[in-house]
């Protein structure tokens, strides 16, 4: 098992660029690029990372800003293994991305070990912010707190008042459980039961089976990427939608949604943090994307791009890497880009701005190429996300 992760970490070191200067800028993108979370984030969130990086203009203080990437493979070790090379020997300075939230916690507290800074976009768990946040961890995009208030919290207001969840277990899903199972009970809803099911699972109609026996009006998914899209596609083949409960897409993206299609996503309400044709910002954004890569990019992406730039635009404040300097200035620089505008970061990390519930749309609905969402309402940042004082975080007094 060791020589495997130790062959696992070397294979991944050959991908890797040429160590940067001392006083160069070395970025790592760390993320699932092969298995179930490869469309969510994937070689996708590189390139936006890449096209931050251009757009800052390539080098910061006088030196070149480089990035590199590797692929986790959603376990713990080999992640801890290969953001431990980037920091001792490769002269990596800001890890980010992270799908998957156990590997995220881990990078955390390495990073906190190492003294260095790690931006967290891909994985959900709120705990990242909460009682595992540290001085140099940051969270973007969004997180459970902020999916559970604004899918699970609009589905109990209009009537989805009984639950049953399908739960990935493992860390991200557990939160994402609790969370939004924690609104349906304060709106006044009911959680009557809940299975928890492995990640890249391949057969979820046993799952299915449960969720459907329950009789609960919402059937919640806590799970992302391609054990989401199996589940709705199964959830097809049982006619469970047809029989009148409906499936809350926790966390699902445009990703998800556009390899389901319309005739399987359809009427899914969901919760993002970015969407592509929701204004002339995010519509720059996502046509250079669309340019690079054939495809719009999700809030993963987008927000990877985000926090690339906003990672650069502090070390170009602080006037060096310093990791002490540039994480006061993260946490004192507004958030203004083409993912958040009004964004700010709390003392816990957590950068805050404004989500979207939307629904996908039928396909007779749809005008054009990865035209998906109906947007239902803005979900305001200050309300999806808790006060860092109400956060857990040991940090903030």
């Amino acid at each position: 098992m060791k020589s495997g992760l130790l062959a696992a970490v070397a294979a991944a070191g050959l991908l890797l660029a040429a160590p940067a200067s001392a006083q160069g800028v070395k970025i790592g993108i760390l993320n699932d690029q092969s298995g179930v979370y490869a469309d969510y984030g994937g070689k996708w969130s590189f390139e936006a990372a890449k096209m931050a990086v251009e757009d800052f203009g390539g080098e910061v203080l006088g030196h070149k800003i480089e990035v590199i990437s590797a692929d986790h493979q959603n376990k713990a070790d080999l992640g801890t293994a290969i953001a431990r090379r980037w920091y001792e020997v490769e002269g990596v300075d800001m890890i980010t991305e992270l799908t998957t939230s156990s590997v995220a916690l881990a990078i955390h507290e390495l990073s906190k070990e190492k003294k260095k800074i790690d931006i967290v976009v891909g994985a959900a768990t709120s705990r990242l912010t909460g009682d595992s946040c540290q001085p140099y961890g940051f969270h973007w995009a969004y997180d459970t707190h902020a999916l559970a208030y604004g899918t699970g919290g609009a589905l109990v207001e209009s009537g989805g008042d009984t639950w049953f969840f399908m739960t990935a277990d493992y860390a991200f899903g557990h939160a994402l459980e609790k969370d939004t199972g924690d609104f349906v009970r304060a709106k006044g809803g009911k959680v009557l039961g809940a299975v928890r099911i492995p990640l890249n699972s391949s057969d979820f109609s046993s799952f299915l089976l449960q969720a459907q026996s329950s009789k609960a009006k919402i059937i919640g998914l806590a799970n992302a990427g391609l054990d989401t899209t199996n589940s709705i596609k199964q959830a097809a083949e049982f006619g469970i939608v047809r029989s009148g409960q409906k499936l809350a897409g926790l966390l699902l993206t445009l990703a998800e949604v556009h390899g389901l299609g319309l005739d399987a996503a359809q009427g899914l309400v969901l919760t993002e943090g970015y969407y592509w044709d929701r204004d002339a910002r995010s519509r720059n954004l996502a046509e250079r994307f669309f340019k690079r890569t054939g495809r719009m990019p999700n809030m993963i992406q987008a927000g990877t791009y985000s926090a690339t730039l906003q990672y650069l635009k502090a070390v170009k404040a602080a006037g060096t890497k310093d990791t002490e300097a540039v994480a006061k200035k993260l946490k004192e620089l507004p958030v203004d880009d083409d993912f958040a505008q009004g964004g700010k970061v709390l003392e816990n990390g957590r950068m805050v701005h404004d989500l979207y519930l939307f629904e996908v749309k039928k396909p007779s609905e749809s005008k054009k190429p990865w035209d998906y969402y109906k947007q239902l309402a803005v979900v305001p940042g200050d309300k999806a996300f808790p006060a860092a004082k109400d956060s857990g975080c040991p940090l903030v007094k």
